[in-house]
């Protein structure tokens, strides 16, 4: 009798171990149609809801780089080949227009100066000799044509003058022979590509020897979509933020949109300009440009609410509570974590944002006209 009672315990522990687990605290989901209904609506926590809403405007988010604004930057290359004698500045000096960058030992423009100083010389003996004819034929015994040769040399050796000292005026050398690299604007030297003892020829493919820039303005250089091209004009304001300054926001302004897309990378360049008076803003920062967009009629939800199914796309409406119609989109943009919905939903319908892909699982795949054709 004990073995029995002992054997009865035993097939109902074993019992109670293989007994199906609690049922679970999700509802369950029947489908009807396009629709999925839940037969314990207060079990479906697990779903989230949000409304279709009008576009309140907002920020447009755009990944932008600073770099030098062009129209106030120079890159001095040197125009006659040289040794590098010594350098008058460094980066980060402020220099003036015509300051002295740095001086070059430089055999060409020892030619240079020779020319100069020959054609000068060479106008002066034909002045001179000019002034002899004019006598000389105020007197009767100059021959007319002796005249107008002598006036034609001495008009040329001045032309030969005056273009030798031009040139030599051009290189901004120095009566002892040096050629002196000069600054032509007023600005910042932000880099410098020489050491003392290098020598450059003209002809040679090198980097500048200086880049000279004023960084109280910089250009903002942004790629935008194809689908932002609607809200980035010309002329339009800017707001400028960097994670160097949390907080802070930075004005600027549009002063060109490109009339291509870029083949590659399918964005549009966009070029922008930016004060920077106290030079807080540096050069190659990436930073984002903000362009604030105005409120619209077009309805937007948010983008965790849309999904792919198929190849189409789709929501879920919440028609009752557990009531979820499956119901097709047009989708738009994405802008700040919410999507445009041109067509399928109006003004105030709730959609699931949270769950829908659970419900999405009792649905049978969508199966197109190219695929049922296979």
């Amino acid at each position: 009798m004990k073995h029995i009672l002992s054997l009865s315990i035993i097939l109902l522990a074993l019992a109670g171990c293989s007994a199906e687990p609690e049922a679970t605290k999700e509802a369950a989901i029947r489908i009807d149609g396009e629709r999925a209904i839940l037969s314990e609506p207060d079990k479906a926590t697990f779903l989230k809801v949000a409304a279709v809403e009008r576009d309140k405007g907002g920020m447009l988010r755009l990944p932008g780089r600073l770099v030098w604004n062009e129209e106030k930057t120079v890159r001095v290359f040197p125009q006659l080949g040289g040794r590098v004698q010594r350098i008058a500045v460094d980066v980060g000096n402020p220099v003036k227009i015509k300051q002295p960058l740095a001086i070059l030992s430089s055999p060409d423009y020892g030619q240079a100066l020779a020319d100069a100083r020959k054609a000068r010389a060479d106008a002066q003996v034909a002045t001179q000799a000019l002034e002899r004819s004019r006598l000389l034929r105020e007197a009767g015994v100059l021959a007319e044509k002796d005249w107008q040769l002598a006036e034609a040399a001495a008009v040329s050796a001045k032309a030969e003058a005056e273009r030798a000292s031009r040139r030599l005026a051009g290189l901004g050398g120095e009566g002892d022979g040096s050629y002196v690299v000069r600054s032509p604007l007023a600005g910042v030297v932000v880099e410098r590509n020489l050491n003392p003892g290098m020598e450059f020829r003209p002809d040679q493919a090198a980097p500048p020897l200086f880049v000279i820039t004023d960084p109280a303005s910089l250009w903002i250089q942004i790629d935008a979509g194809e689908a932002d091209l609607a809200h980035v004009k010309t002329g339009q304001p800017l707001l400028i933020e960097s994670r160097q300054y949390p907080g802070e926001r930075f004005k600027g302004v549009i002063r060109h949109v490109a009339d291509f897309v870029d083949p590659a990378s399918r964005a549009i360049k966009v070029r922008g300009e930016v004060p920077n008076a106290d030079r807080r803003l540096k050069g190659e920062m990436f930073v984002n440009a903000l362009v604030e967009l105005p409120a619209t009629q077009a309805l937007r939800a948010p983008a965790a609410a849309v999904f792919l199914f198929g190849d189409k796309r789709f929501v879920f409406v919440e028609e009752s509570a557990g009531r979820y119609r499956r119901q097709q989109v047009l989708a738009g943009s994405e802008r700040d974590g919410w999507v445009d919905l041109l067509e399928g939903v109006q003004d105030g319908d709730k959609v699931v944002i949270e769950g829908n892909l659970h419900l999405l699982k009792f649905f049978k795949p969508v199966v197109t006209e190219g695929q049922a054709a296979k």
